[in-house]
């Protein structure tokens, strides 16, 4: 299904990467991401994941990996700056947090923080990027309700 294109929408965020099969490997077996397209262009590879498809509102997470950048540090959400994921239930914080401890990709253990925060943990990707996994932040029904009233 088309949502047609009526004014700007938030589509993706791009980070650069230096390994894109370790990488893709991170998001599709720590985080609940797919790739839903890989390419090649002149001067590198460029892939993108996105989450579940049955949602009606993708975000697609754009992986670069640029020839001339290969065997360099290419991270660039760190200390705090982040992506964001969130999920159902405090159960799934601590699945995460247990998932990428064991795999050895744990960014900060996890902790109940003041509303509107909630409850959290972070996981940090091959390229040194952070992945924050959130329960009770309701980012997304807060601004769904905002779009509704308005």
């Amino acid at each position: 299904m088309s949502i047609p294109l009526t004014s700007a929408r938030w589509t993706h965020v791009a980070l650069p990467c230096d390994d894109v099969d370790k990488t893709i490997e991170f998001y599709t077996s720590m985080i609940p991401l797919t790739v839903v397209a890989r390419f090649r262009v002149d001067d590198g590879e460029t892939v993108w994941l996105a989450n579940d498809p049955r949602f009606q509102t993708p975000f697609v997470l754009v992986l670069v990996s640029f020839d001339e950048d290969k065997g360099h540090e290419q991270g660039l959400l760190k200390p705090f700056a982040h992506i964001g994921i969130e999920v159902p239930s405090r159960a799934d914080v601590d699945a995460f947090a247990e998932l990428a401890r064991t795999a050895g990709y744990l960014h900060w253990e996890p902790r109940q923080m003041p509303d509107p925060i909630g409850y959290i943990c972070a996981l940090r990707d091959p390229d040194g990027n952070v992945v924050e996994i959130a329960y009770g932040q309701r980012v997304f029904d807060t601004v769904s309700a905002q779009l509704a009233q308005s």
